[in-house]
């Protein structure tokens, strides 16, 4: 899953887009180098984030996923928002999966919408918004706790006819760093509720700063950890350098091939 941040925000400033033109070239080489589906957000969900409007957010989301469907009618889109409404103009306009990083949590419309538009559905993990979850962070069992939000959404989707859902354990959101690594180390613990699982692991602060570095520095931290995310049985890679992941999936492969 290819990066597509159409914000002026977004923690990693690489993967900034302005205008049509930039969108369009950073999509034709995600594609180009391997990208199963391309991710776009308008909304920058890194810690401290300003909030936006929803008019403000339309305008960032709705013409660039307008721009892609029509020159790439064959990608895979979704749309990454926690807005029912945005979701929902976004589909009409050619995205094909909602990405929902508060899981329900910040529109009661959402499970609604999704099930009435019938897509598929990323179902991740957080606590409060983006302004306020670093603050959130007490568990007594991290895994344990997800688990459990899992099985209640997944019972909550299911019951409206939403089939296709896909879980993210949100590394990152309402996670210390030493919470984001006891998830990747125990990522295979969530395959017991037998959906696909995606990781967002990529140049985030559990990489840099675990090395003393930034993000912009952090492309080799991000293929280590993407690598122990697919040991541990991630399906989805999301990330900012599609080329470096897909060389990533393919090593793996070919290393546990029989």
């Amino acid at each position: 899953m290819g990066i597509l941040n159409v914000t002026p925000d977004s923690f990693f400033e690489g993967s900034r887009i302005k205008g049509s033109d930039s969108l369009l070239s950073r999509a034709e080489k995600m594609l180009e180098e391997g990208a199963t589906m391309l991710d776009v957000g308008g909304y920058s969900s890194r810690p401290g984030a300003a909030e936006i409007s929803v008019k403000e957010e339309e305008t960032r989301v709705v013409p660039a996923i307008r721009t892609l469907r029509k020159t790439f009618p064959d990608c895979l889109i979704s749309i990454d928002t926690f807005r029912a409404s945005i979701a929902e103009l976004a589909i009409k306009e050619g995205a094909n999966i909602i990405n929902d990083i508060s899981g329900g949590e910040l529109d009661e419309a959402m499970f609604n919408t999704a099930a009435r538009l019938k897509v598929p559905y990323i179902l991740m993990h957080m606590r409060g918004t983006p302004q306020n979850m670093t603050s959130l962070t007490q568990y007594d069992d991290i895994v344990l706790e997800l688990t459990t939000y899992f099985e209640q959404k997944v019972a909550a989707l299911h019951a409206l006819g939403v089939t296709d859902v896909i879980l993210d354990p949100g590394f990152g959101f309402a996670k210390t760093i030493d919470q984001n690594y006891e998830l990747l180390r125990r990522l295979d613990d969530f395959k017991i509720l037998g959906l696909p699982i995606l990781v967002g692991l990529s140049r985030k602060s559990m990489t840099y700063k675990t090395l003393g570095i930034d993000a912009a520095e952090a492309l080799a931290g991000t293929i280590a950890l993407n690598t122990i995310a697919l040991m541990y049985g991630a399906n989805i890679l999301r990330v900012h350098d599609v080329k470096e992941a897909v060389q990533t999936v393919k090593l793996f492969k070919r290393s546990v091939t029989v």
